[in-house]
């Protein structure tokens, strides 16, 4: 593969000696033109790199704060034709900031893989992360992703022990997703000393930066975090943020965009200062 926005993103942290924000939002929660707005906003607040949920009805990685924001997303009438449509909107305005689709394989099975790959690619997709696709199965759609020229991103576990991570890890590019705990999304906090032990052992085989996530929910989490890590990923604290300011009828106010970037730009600062 040629270097992507996010090699690009990760060459200019490394020399920087800081950690990314990788920062988890739910494209279309709780509609349409919030989603986009969050999106647009991101960079400024403090993100690094966005992942982008494609919403799905049976999310089984995720937690229930992620459950409910796939819903009211669902709900609001996103599609996979308006995720990508998110992205080439985004691409209007930043050309630079890297972005990653987070999910599973039924949206993107349906959707067709190769009208997937396609128009993803000439949205400005530049990663994947999905979650029910195993190595075993990397010619579904890992390397034909990677000919498209989009990262396809794997996760490891507390549970890939060193005789299953180099098969985790073969195909794998832009970066590796390290889940901090086991189980599923934003329902344990991360212990930072073990988090740092694997770590160092996703590190010991391969080159490529290594990003925590699972239960960071504050900046004190994601400043201990990113001591050892390349990137720091938050995603069930910031759907919550969007959930916690709806109205009673589920809809969007004025502290919706501004309360999620506030919490963005405190991580932001969290991570910033973890290696001072």
């Amino acid at each position: 593969m040629k270097p992507t926005r996010i090699d690009a993103r990760f060459a200019a942290l490394k020399a920087e000696d800081r950690a990314a924000l990788v920062t988890f939002v739910t494209a279309g929660d709780p509609d349409y033109e919030t989603s986009l707005a969050i999106v647009k906003g991101l960079p400024a607040a403090g993100a690094d790199v966005i992942e982008l949920g494609m919403p799905f009805s049976d999310p089984m990685a995720d937690g229930v704060a992620i459950q409910l924001a796939g819903q009211r997303a669902l709900k609001a009438g996103q599609t996979m034709i308006r995720t990508l449509e998110m992205v080439r909107e985004f691409r209007k305005g930043d050309n630079e900031t890297p972005i990653v689709l987070m999910g599973y394989y039924n949206p993107i099975y349906s959707y067709g893989n190769e009208r997937f790959l396609t128009d993803a690619a000439a949205a400005g997709v530049d990663g994947l992360i999905v979650v029910d696709v195993p190595p075993e199965a990397d010619d579904e759609l890992c390397l034909p992703a990677m000919q498209h020229g989009i990262s396809f991103i794997r996760l490891a576990t507390p549970t890939t022990d060193a005789r299953r991570l180099p098969r985790v890890i073969q195909n794998t590019s832009g970066f590796v997703y390290y889940v901090s705990v086991a189980g599923i999304t934003g329902t344990q906090a991360p212990d930072p000393e073990k988090v740092a032990r694997m770590v160092a052992h996703v590190k010991s085989a391969t080159p490529l930066p290594v990003c925590v996530g699972f239960g960071v929910r504050s900046p004190e989490q994601a400043a201990a975090i990113a001591r050892a890590a390349d990137g720091v990923v938050v995603g069930s604290a910031l759907v919550e943020a969007v959930r916690t300011s709806l109205d009673e009828t589920g809809k969007a106010g004025a502290a919706t965009v501004a309360g999620v970037h506030a919490l963005v730009s405190d991580l932001a600062a969290g991570v910033a200062q973890a290696r001072k």
